[in-house]
C-alpha cells in the first residue's frame, strides 16, 4: 500500500499555496470526481454531468434507496388494462428557475429529445405510437406494442437521465448542446460564479416545492437546508484529503483507497461506503474483433483465471467496502442470478493453464491496457496481467492515461483487454448495461461482441410484463454472456465518499446529492 503519510505531508505543503478562504457557513464545499464540463443533461452519458443534472433539473420518476421507482414530478398516473395507454398528471406548483410554470408540453418535448440519446429510452420511443400533452398538467403516452418498463424507463438513473427541460430548450436537437441552463430542480446554476477550472456554484432554489414524503435515494422530498453548494476543482486526491482535514472542504466524492485508514481515524471526518446498486462492478472487457480473444474458447479460459478477492485486496479494500460477485447483472439487484458461474467460483491459475492448453492459442501477444491515472482500472489491470502471464499467455502490458485507453478501445486492433468499472444503477439492467447493451451494433464500448442469440432477448426483456418474467430472461442472457465469455467481473466495490462531521442528513448515494443536508 502506498505511503499515505508522505502523500498527505506533501499535499499539506501544496495546500498552503493553493487554497483560498473558506466559503460562508451555509455553503457546502464539495470536490467531485471531475470538473463538470457538459451542462446539457441529455448531451453526454458522463457520470459527472448526471450528478449536475440531479441538482439542477428534475425527473418525472426517480429511484428510491431500495431501488424502487417512485413518482417525482408526477402526481398520479393510470395505465389501460392492455398496458398500451398511459396517462400522467404533474404535481401542482412546479416552476422553472425563471418562475414560469412547468407544463405537460415541456415534459413531452423533453422525453422526445432525451429518448434517442438513451439505450433504454430509445426502446421506449421505438414502442411509442404517440406522446401528446392533453392540457397544462396532463399528457398521454400511447404504445404501439407492449413495453413492460414504462415507469422504469421514465425513472431510470442510467445516464443520460430523462431530466425535464422547458420546451423552448427541449426542442433543440439532441446532437446540439444547449447553453441556457434552465431547470426546475432544488438548486439553481449560478452562471456568474462559474470559473472554469476552479469552481462552480449552485444556489438553493427558494421556489422549489418538495414532495411531502421523506427523501429516499433520488426520490422523495428534496428539501434544501443550505444556501449554496460550491463545487471546487482539485485534481489531486491527496490534496483534497488534506483540505478536508484542514476544514477547507466539506465533501469529497471519491476518497483515495490508500488514504481511507487516515480518514477513518480522523474524528472530524466521516467515511461513507455504499451497498447494492450504489456499488461499482468491475469487468475485464475483451476485444472480440481481432487478436487471441476473438476466439471464444480462449476467452473462456479467463473465467477460471480471475480471483476477485485478490483484486479487491490489491485495491486496498476490506470487506466493508467490497465483495465478490459472479452475477453479471450485479449482486443486490433484482437480477442477481447464479447460473453459468461455475468456472468463476474457484479461480485457479492451474485450471486456467490447463484450459489454455486445450485451445488453439499459439503465443500471440495479449495486449493489456493499463490506465495509470485511475486507481481501480490500473490496479485491476496490473493484477490481471500478472495472472495472464502465470497462466501461459504472452502479455504485452501497455501503460497510458484513461483517455488514451478510451481512444484505443474504439479500434478493432491494438488491444486485447482492459479493466473498467461502472455503477450498479447502470449495470443492473440488460437495457442499460454498457458491456452487453451494444451487442451486434459495432458500438465501440463493449469489445465488438456479436452474439445473435442475445438480440431477441433484449426485446423480450423490455416487453416482459412482470419481474419474474424478466428474471427468467436474464438467466438466459447470463448463460450466453458467460458461455461466450463476453466479459469477466473482477469484483463489486464501493468507492467511498468522505465528508466533514459538521454535515448532517447526507443521503447514502453514489450519485452525490445535497438536498436533505444541513451544516453545523
Amino acid at each position: 500500500m502506498p505511503h499515505y503519510r508522505n502523500r498527505l505531508a506533501l499535499a499539506l505543503v501544496l495546500l498552503a499555496g493553493l487554497w483560498v478562504a473558506p466559503a460562508p457557513a451555509q455553503t457546502v464545499t464539495a470536490v467531485l470526481e471531475a470538473e463538470i464540463v457538459t451542462l446539457d443533461p441529455h448531451f453526454t452519458p458522463a457520470y459527472i454531468s448526471r450528478t449536475f443534472g440531479y441538482m439542477v433539473f428534475d425527473t418525472l420518476f426517480a429511484m428510491d434507496a431500495e431501488g424502487r421507482v417512485q413518482p417525482q414530478m408526477v402526481e398520479s398516473w393510470t395505465a389501460s388494462p392492455d398496458g398500451l395507454t398511459w396517462s400522467f398528471t404533474l404535481r401542482e406548483g412546479l416552476l422553472w428557475h425563471d418562475g414560469t410554470p412547468v407544463t405537460a408540453a415541456d415534459c413531452v418535448a423533453s422525453i422526445r429529445r432525451w429518448g434517442p440519446r438513451s439505450s433504454i429510452g430509445a426502446r421506449l420511443i421505438a414502442a411509442t405510437a404517440s406522446i401528446e400533452a392533453n392540457d397544462a398538467r396532463r399528457f398521454t403516452l400511447t404504445l404501439k406494442e407492449p413495453f413492460g418498463l414504462v415507469l422504469d424507463t421514465l425513472g431510470t438513473t442510467s445516464s443520460p437521465v430523462p431530466f425535464m427541460l422547458p420546451s423552448r430548450l427541449a426542442t433543440t436537437p439532441g446532437t446540439d448542446r444547449i447553453t441556457d441552463i434552465m431547470g426546475s430542480g432544488p438548486f439553481i446554476y449560478d452562471r456568474a460564479q462559474h470559473r472554469t477550472g476552479d469552481r462552480m456554484t449552485l444556489r438553493r432554489n427558494a421556489r422549489y416545492v418538495p414532495r411531502t414524503e421523506p427523501a429516499s435515494g433520488l426520490a422523495g422530498g428534496k428539501r434544501v437546508g443550505i444556501e449554496a453548494l460550491e463545487i471546487r476543482i482539485v485534481a489531486d486526491g491527496a490534496t483534497a484529503v488534506a483540505a478536508m482535514r484542514a476544514g477547507e472542504i466539506d465533501y469529497m466524492q471519491y476518497a483515495p483507497f490508500d488514504l481511507l485508514p487516515a480518514l477513518e481515524r480522523d474524528r472530524r471526518v466521516r467515511v461513507m461506503g455504499f451497498t447494492g446498486l450504489n456499488m461499482f462492478t468491475g469487468h475485464y472487457r475483451m476485444n472480440a474483433a481481432t487478436g487471441p480473444f476473438a476466439d471464444s474458447a480462449i476467452r473462456r479460459v479467463l473465467l477460471h483465471l480471475v480471483d476477485q478477492g485478490e483484486v479487491m485486496a490489491g485495491m486496498g479494500l476490506t470487506g466493508t467496502f467490497s465483495r465478490t460477485c459472479n452475477a453479471f447483472f450485479i449482486c443486490g439487484s433484482p437480477y442477481e442470478i447464479d447460473v453459468a458461474t461455475e468456472p468463476m467460483r474457484t479461480p485457479s491459475i492451474e485450471a486456467a493453464r490447463a484450459a489454455l492448453q486445450q485451445t488453439r492459442y499459439a503465443g500471440e501477444p495479449v495486449i493489456v491496457l493499463v490506465a495509470n491515472d485511475l486507481e481501480a482500472p490500473r490496479i485491476s489491470s496490473e493484477i490481471f496481467a500478472d495472472r495472464l502471464r502465470r497462466a501461459g499467455f504472452n502479455v504485452d502490458m501497455q501503460v497510458m492515461d484513461w483517455a488514451s485507453v478510451l481512444a484505443r478501445r474504439t479500434r478493432r486492433d491494438g488491444w486485447s483487454v482492459f479493466g473498467v468499472h461502472a455503477l450498479g444503477v447502470d449495470l443492473h439492467s440488460p437495457l442499460t448495461n454498457s458491456v452487453v447493451g451494444f451487442n451486434c451494433t459495432n458500438a465501440m464500448t463493449g469489445g465488438f461482441h456479436c452474439q445473435e442469440a442475445l438480440t431477441p432477448l433484449f426485446g423480450a426483456f423490455a416487453a416482459a410484463p412482470t419481474l419474474e418474467a424478466r428474471q427468467a430472461i436474464v438467466a438466459q442472457m447470463q448463460t450466453i454472456i458467460y458461455g461466450e465469455a463476453m466479459a469477466v467481473p473482477f469484483g463489486q466495490f464501493a468507492q467511498p465518499a468522505a465528508y466533514r462531521a459538521q454535515l448532517d442528513g447526507l443521503l447514502p448515494s453514489a450519485i452525490p446529492i445535497f438536498w436533505n443536508v444541513t451544516k453545523r
